[in-house]
């Protein structure tokens, strides 16, 4: 492979598409080499750099078959189960905890008067 041809920002001639480009046109890269790239200088470290490849060799985006939906489904259903309690959180448990935020902060109710001992009473 030889050198790639770089293009400034913004000024990449037709042909050419990022990965997220051909994804919003319903393509995928397909196996093929990156052909481009761009480039954007910025002042306090290295330019950013953007990959490019030719739209023309790019591929239609593999369908979703039953079998990959199921896949999808039990994944995001094991990121919601929580590992101390064992019961579904209802969201996405968060990796910097590990656990439901009712297992890592038990100590932490809604109920009583010690949520909001802090506000003033009304006299």
């Amino acid at each position: 492979m030889g050198t790639l041809p770089v293009y400034p920002w913004r000024l990449a001639p037709d042909g050419y598409a990022t990965r997220r480009q051909l994804r919003a046109r319903g393509l995928r890269p397909g196996g093929q080499e990156v052909a481009a790239e761009l480039r954007r200088p910025r002042r306090r470290c290295g330019p950013l750099v953007a990959y490019l490849y030719l739209i023309e060799r790019a591929k239609p985006v593999r369908p979703m078959t039953p079998g990959r939906w199921a896949a999808l489904a039990k994944a995001n259903a094991a990121r919601r189960l929580c590992p101390e309690c064992r019961r579904d959180a209802g969201y996405v448990i968060p990796t910097s905890l590990g656990m439901c935020t009712t297992c890592a902060f038990p100590d932490t109710t809604l109920e009583g008067p010690a949520w909001n001992s802090s506000l003033p009473t009304a006299r």
